[in-house]
């Protein structure tokens, strides 16, 4: 499978800032060749949780190892989002700690979003910042959370309140692990992939459409396009506003809804945060429709888009708690002077983020939501 590359070139001078994103099959096994030709041979550490490493974490310290890079002893954690919390972040740190590194160390996240997050987070505060390099192995990782420089934790009070911007020095994204992701974990990371197309791409979302189906079956060709379209949109926003001070804002479409359903839910297995997504997005389009913003027909087409690749677009029926709801957005990161900031849209391509959003209307809207029959 051929290898491509993209370049995130972060909004400040200094050419040291920016990464490479490679995007192929068989990165696995160039790692470290990859690593010691971009940023010298160096000692690693390696983390990752108890499902990838398994079939992964042997094949990568081999490869890090014949590039003449020290592995330090790996840290495995356990799989799921219930790991992204103060308890394991501190157990990690400590263990990290125990492994004597300096600040030539390159932290290695080998995994999904939580490994790539409590990694890069790790990163960020240890020895007060060391390097780290993202190798993402699911889809919802390749398309989003490894490019970007986001890290952190969540809190009983919401998703992701604890952390810091923290870029990695490159990212290899190998289209090879995705074979090993059950089929629920795909069409949750596709989601993900949508929802480049609802920001601003309306001929992503056509492509979305089409090819779909057969992308979340597997098919590694349409899934290395998928992860190069989605990081070079992404790509693209990191470069004009690295901090979320304004047009980065549009990633979290769908996320101030979609995150409070994944709170309800306790961040388990309940609900992915791909489907949490998936949900969410279709929330802001029917939002954005009911103020009279977006065209019915276009939230009508991104529900039977999702429909048609075996994503949810209602919630749960247990999340019908809405002052739970609308406590967890109001504790959302992009709110403002204590209104709720969302993300909506006049149609498919045509987002934009709308602060000061009244609560009450909010709230009359999740309670014609959960009056309609909600998901099983």
């Amino acid at each position: 499978m051929t290898i491509t590359a993209l370049r995130v070139a972060l909004p400040v001078a200094a050419e040291d800032r920016g990464y490479d994103i490679l995007i192929g099959g068989g990165l696995l096994a160039r790692a470290g060749a990859e690593i010691e030709t971009r940023l010298g041979a160096r000692p690693c550490l390696v983390i990752t949780d108890n499902n990838v490493a398994g079939p992964y974490i042997a094949p990568l310290e081999e490869s890090l190892r014949a590039a003449g890079h020290r592995c330090l002893p790996s840290i495995i954690i356990p799989a799921g989002e219930e790991s992204k919390n103060f308890s394991e972040f501190a157990a990690m740190a400590e263990e990290a700690l125990a492994r004597k590194p300096d600040r030539k160390t390159l932290i290695v996240a080998l995994g999904g979003g939580v490994v790539g997050d409590l990694a890069g987070f790790l990163a960020a505060v240890l020895l007060r910042g060391v390097d780290f390099v993202q190798i993402p192995t699911t889809l919802l990782a390749q398309v989003d959370s490894a490019v970007g420089g986001k890290t952190g934790i969540d809190s009983a009070h919401g998703k992701n309140l604890i952390g810091a911007f923290h870029q990695p020095r490159l990212v290899l994204a190998d289209i090879d692990t995705l074979k090993t992701l059950p089929p629920r974990q795909l069409r949750a990371g596709f989601a993900e992939v949508v929802k480049y197309g609802v920001i601003d791409r309306p001929d992503f979302f056509s492509w979305c459409g089409e090819y779909g189906p057969r992308l979340v079956e597997g098919d590694a060709a349409l899934l290395q396009a998928a992860v190069m379209e989605s990081c070079a949109a992404k790509a693209e926003i990191v470069a004009a506003d690295e901090r979320e001070s304004g047009r980065r804002a549009l990633l979290n479409l769908g996320h101030t809804f979609g995150h409070a359903l994944e709170a309800l839910a306790g961040f388990g297995g309940r609900l992915y945060h791909g489907e949490a997504v998936a949900t969410g997005v279709a929330l802001a389009l029917r939002f954005s429709a009911e103020e009279g913003l977006c065209p019915p027909e276009d939230a009508a087409r991104y529900e039977a888009l999702c429909e048609n690749c075996g994503l949810p677009t209602k919630p749960l029926a247990s999340q019908g708690d809405i002052p739970a709801l609308m406590d967890f957005m109001m504790g959302d990161k992009k709110n403002q002077d204590g209104a709720i900031t969302l993300v909506l849209a006049r149609g498919i391509g045509k987002a934009f983020v709308a602060p000061g959003i009244e609560t009450a209307k909010i709230e009359a809207f999740w309670r014609k939501v959960t009056k309609e029959k909600l998901a099983s």
